[in-house]
Parts: structure tokens; sequence; C-alpha cells
């Protein structure tokens, strides 16, 4: 296995970029589902090339499973894998009681086939129920060794102290990328002060949907390019209005990208410079998907991405794990950052789909 840049959430090596599993098992999310097979060939390929963090959800189709069944052919040591799950989300809302976080947690753990989950997500935070309780009764499930980590997904800077102040929150899952800067603000937004919040507490961030939901790569150039069961078709900010503004973001940062090479698939590569030298046999230059990685992780060695990818056959698998070595200058990642504001500001519409906005840095009642 090729060795990879690793970073450490608690105390486990994790590699930068991750895989996230919700496109290869959820029609809802991205279209058409691949057979197994093809989806055994991808995360063969993941594993292979040394990407060893996994996230999933209860909520992602049949991924729980798609890991479980690949887990028993493949025959990998366990210890080998982190693997990052979720609770939280039904078709009643967001539920996050103590009952619940346990019935939720047996159930991955069998669909998943393994006796513990590395780490474990409340995937929206339950409005209901206050989170000392939602956070007591996932650290009851850590004592029992069924659980390493425990995260928060989507939440407010005041519910992560809260839950932080119950038992270590080993990191938070927040929509991040160069058109997506919400964990940045300050308050009256809903998402003011997180990031600041999660570095006070020593809070890992995993960046989810790093590249736009995979409009920073370039490669949709008009959202008549979706199928019809694909989500991006109900989130304003990819409507048809946005796109050229978009597709000048991914130009803007293309032209960065152009300056470094990296090779076809991940190996031991030389640091990059500035400079176009002549490409060797297997390099070619860097793209704007892998340079947009290579920006949210230069935001610190406490930034993770979780990319995803649904078919052996694209070339985003090797793309996003080789992001892990480009070395940005200190330059570069103030252009892009500066690209980035100004897509924020210039970039209408929410990032949401309709009626999921509600559901983000929610606080939770006092506990009694």
């Amino acid at each position: 296995m090729p060795a990879l840049p690793l970073r450490k959430i608690g105390d486990s090596f994790v590699s930068p970029v991750g895989f996230g599993l919700m496109g290869i098992a959820l029609e809802a999310a991205y279209g058409k589902i691949e057979s197994d097979e093809e989806r055994f060939k991808v995360l063969d390929a993941a594993y292979e090339a040394g990407c060893n963090h996994w996230d999933t959800a209860d909520v992602y189709g049949d991924s729980e499973e798609l890991i479980g069944k690949w887990l028993k052919q493949s025959d990998i040591p366990r210890n080998t894998l982190f693997i990052a799950t979720k609770f939280g989300i039904t078709a009643s809302g967001m539920i996050g009681t103590p009952a619940y976080i346990r019935q939720q947690l047996e159930s991955s753990l069998k669909k998943l086939g393994v006796d513990y989950v590395d780490l474990y997500y409340q995937h929206r935070t339950d409005p209901n129920t206050p989170i000392e309780e939602t956070v007591t009764a996932m650290a009851e499930l850590v004592k029992e060794g069924k659980v390493k980590y425990l995260g928060l997904s989507e939440v407010s800077a005041s519910t992560l102290r809260r839950a932080h102040a119950v038992h270590p929150i080993a990191a938070i899952q927040v929509e991040y990328s160069p058109l997506v800067l919400d964990i940045e603000s300050s308050p009256p937004n809903p998402a003011g002060d997180l990031l600041k919040t999660a570095r006070e507490l020593g809070v890992k961030i995993v960046a989810y949907s790093p590249l736009a939901r995979g409009l920073i790569t370039g490669q949709v150039t008009s959202p008549d390019q979706f199928e019809a069961s694909d989500c991006r078709t109900s989130i304003s900010k990819f409507s048809a209005a946005n796109f050229p503004k978009i597709l000048a973001v991914v130009d803007s940062i293309k032209a960065i990208a152009e300056k470094h090479i990296v090779p076809r698939t991940p190996a031991t590569i030389q640091p990059l410079n500035n400079t176009m030298p002549a490409l060797e046999d297997g390099e070619r230059p860097a793209s704007a998907g892998q340079v947009a990685l290579a920006w949210i992780l230069a935001q610190g060695d406490d930034f993770f991405v979780i990319p995803g990818t649904k078919k052996i056959r694209d070339k985003y698998l090797n793309e996003n794990i080789l992001a892990s070595y480009i070395s940005l200058s200190p330059a570069e990642v103030q252009e892009i950052r500066k690209i980035a504001e100004d897509a924020e500001k210039g970039i209408e519409g929410d990032r949401f789909m309709p009626g999921w906005a509600g559901f983000a840095y929610v606080d939770t009642p006092l506990p009694k």
C-alpha cells in the first residue's frame, strides 16, 4: 500500500483525504447506483491507495452493508480501516435520544460486520433532546468499546461547547469548500464562531462536499447534465443563473492548478513548485479539484476532506487522493481564499436542499 501523509483524529492516524460513501450508495444523492461488483472495485482502489478514512451513515442507502460485504470478502485487518458512521436523521425528524442512539449503533455494527466503529457522529442535532443527554449516551458506547471517538455534524458552536464538556468530541463534520465558508463566519450567522470554537477545544474539522458536490472539478458545465434524481437539481446555489459564476471560480483555481504537476497514480511525489517542467511519463498538471482539496488541507493539520466517487472508471478517486501531496505556496493559499471569499459574496442561493437549512447549527434545550 503506498504511503500517504497521515493526520490524527484522536489517537488514530488517518488519511487527510478520506472517502465519502454517500454518492456510491444513495440514488437520491447523485443518481443511478452501480452494481456491487463495480462498487467493490472502487473500495479496493481506495484501500490500496492508502485511503483509510471511510465515511458513511445509516441513511446513505446500502453503504454500511456495502462496506460490510467488502470487509468480509477482502479479509483485511480491521484496524487498518478508520470507519466513521452517523445516526440521527429519520423520516420524522432528528432523533438523539439514548435508546435510539444505542439501537442505531447496534444496527450499524451489524450491517458493517464489525464490533466497533472508529468515529460515531450525531448526523444532525435533535432540537428536542439536550445535547448533554445525547453525548452521555454516546459516551456509554465508548466505555463499552463499541465506539472509539465521538463526532457531531453541522452543529452550532454553543452546542459543540456543551457537548465537549460532557465527553471529548474528536471531530465535527461540516460543509466546507471554495464555495462554502460558513464555519468561518461570526454571529449572528447560525454557523458563527464554529471554526474558532472547534480549534479552541482541539476538535478536528472533516469537510464534506469539499468539491462543492463535484462542481469544482469543472466536469459539470450546466445543470442540464444532472440526472432527474440528482439532489443538485434542487439546490438554489447551483441554479442555471449561477453556473457562469461557478465556472469562473473553477477557471481561476485551474489557472493555479496548472502550475503544479502530479503523477497519475498515488506514489512518492517530489515537492512541487510554481513552474511547469516537461511532464514525464505518467505525470500531468494538477486539476482544479485537486488544488481545491489541497487548499482545504492547507487551512491546518486539523482539516480533513471526504470527497466521493461512484465508479472505478472515473478518474476522481486517484485524483482526490493525490491532492494530499500538493503543496501550495502561501501566496497561492491566499489567492484561492480571495477567490472563495468573492464567490461567497457573488454567488447567491442556498447550499441546502429545500427544507434542510433548518436542521443545521441547531441549539438544544438545556438539561432539566
